[in-house]
Order: C-alpha cells, then sequence, then structure tokens
C-alpha cells in the first residue's frame, strides 16, 4: 500500500511540476487574482487523477489483494478469539453451576 501511494505522489508532484511550467510559460492560463497556487495545484490533481488510474491499475489490483487478506486475517483472529473466550465462558460458568 505504501508503494501504491508513494507512486501515486510521484505522478501528482510530476504533473505538478509540468503544469507549474505551463502555466508559468504562459501555455496555459493563470487562474485569477491570488488564486494561481490553487489553480496549479487543482489542474495537477485533475491531470494526475486519470493518469494514476491506468498506469497504476496493477498495483493498485495487488494493494487491494493485500488488504483482502489482511481483513480475513485479522477476522479469523476475531474469530478464534471469539471461540475461545466461549469455551472459558462456558467453563466458568459449569464450575459455577458445580459449587
Amino acid at each position: 500500500m505504501l508503494r501504491y501511494t508513494l507512486m501515486r505522489l510521484g505522478i501528482f508532484a510530476g504533473c505538478l511540476v509540468v503544469v507549474w511550467g505551463l502555466v508559468y510559460s504562459g501555455l496555459a492560463p493563470r487562474g485569477l487574482g491570488d488564486s494561481n497556487g490553487m489553480w496549479v495545484v487543482l489542474l495537477a490533481l485533475v491531470i494526475s487523477a486519470p493518469i494514476s488510474f491506468v498506469v497504476l491499475r496493477k498495483e493498485r489490483d495487488r494493494a487491494s489483494v493485500r488488504i483482502v487478506e489482511r481483513v480475513d486475517r485479522m477476522k479469523a483472529n476475531l474469530d478464534a478469539n471469539r471461540s475461545q473466550e466461549d469455551v472459558a465462558d462456558d467453563a466458568s460458568r459449569a464450575q459455577g453451576h458445580a459449587s
């Protein structure tokens, strides 16, 4: 997951540099008034999102498989803990009734 995040940030940073260069060279429009910095960031986000969606498809699939495996493992651990607690509760109840 960290790898995917870093790759996505890298794509955004690359788009930010390219957009910044285009805006300051006059090839792309500037924002209104003092909004130029926000304009550059938003334009970079809009451009980097579809690029990331296409380019990082395999990495995103790998990350989602790892997440699903981790969630399944956590569910199995929770079920095992519940069954251990049930056994302990049953044993304590059986001792309580026997006394």
